[in-house]
């Protein structure tokens, strides 16, 4: 019998991740959440709303969170896909299932959602120009012509996902991921995905932070 896991790095996100994980859960019983250092009371929540929890005891940053909850599924012998997913309330459910289908259809072994394939992610002309300009250079370094190279939403096949080995902790796991798929060259789609900028993450400046890091992760590193 196959499953999907769910992946799903949290830092201090005790006020929506129970919430997230009661939708999520409805369609995707097997989550792990790696809660990575929270100083809040995000663990708890999660247990409580039936995800497996693996603790970072200092915030160690979403790519050391994802590498971890790879190796957490992998124990499972019965896992044929993950699913990286926000724990903020910025992915929808029924894009993530759409994916899964498309890995089990036998169409691909990786799916990478993208919220520029069609308009219902409204963006700003900012964070576009960010995005695109990551895209654009995710293209020369990788080879994969992506239209949306730091969306966090991916599904991922047992095989593939066997040979991801993450080393870059933080915003830089992005495009670290996308080079190792380069490497891998696994049969890969885009997907259409909408992103949800909530009061709750635009409140916490994600939007303009994330930004930011893209830009000094292509400029800078």
């Amino acid at each position: 019998m196959s499953r999907a896991w769910i992946v799903m790095p949290v830092y201090n996100e005790g006020q929506v991740v129970g919430e997230v994980l009661e939708n999520l859960r409805k369609t995707f019983p097997h989550v792990v959440c790696i809660d990575d250092g929270s100083s809040d009371d995000s663990a708890r929540i999660c247990r409580e709303a039936g995800a497996v929890v693996v603790s970072h005891p200092i915030n160690l940053g979403q790519g050391a969170a994802l590498q971890t909850g790879f190796e957490y599924a992998l124990q499972d012998p019965d896992m044929d896909c993950v699913v990286t997913f926000d724990s903020d309330g910025q992915h929808r459910v029924v894009d993530a299932y759409d994916m899964v289908q498309r890995i089990r259809s036998g169409e691909a072994d990786v799916v990478l959602g993208s919220r520029f394939l069609d308009d219902r992610t409204q963006v700003s002309k900012l964070k576009r120009l960010v995005l695109r300009t990551a895209a654009f250079v995710s293209k020369f370094t990788s080879g994969m012509d992506l239209s949306d190279a730091h969306n966090g939403l991916r599904a991922i096949d047992r095989k593939t996902l066997q040979q991801i080995d993450l080393k870059q902790n933080r915003m830089a796991h992005a495009s670290e991921i996308v080079n190792q798929f380069a490497e891998i060259k696994p049969r890969w789609v885009e997907h259409p995905v909408e992103i949800i900028y909530t009061d709750y993450s635009k409140g916490k400046g994600q939007s303009l932070l994330n930004g930011v890091n893209i830009l000094t992760e292509l400029f800078v590193k």
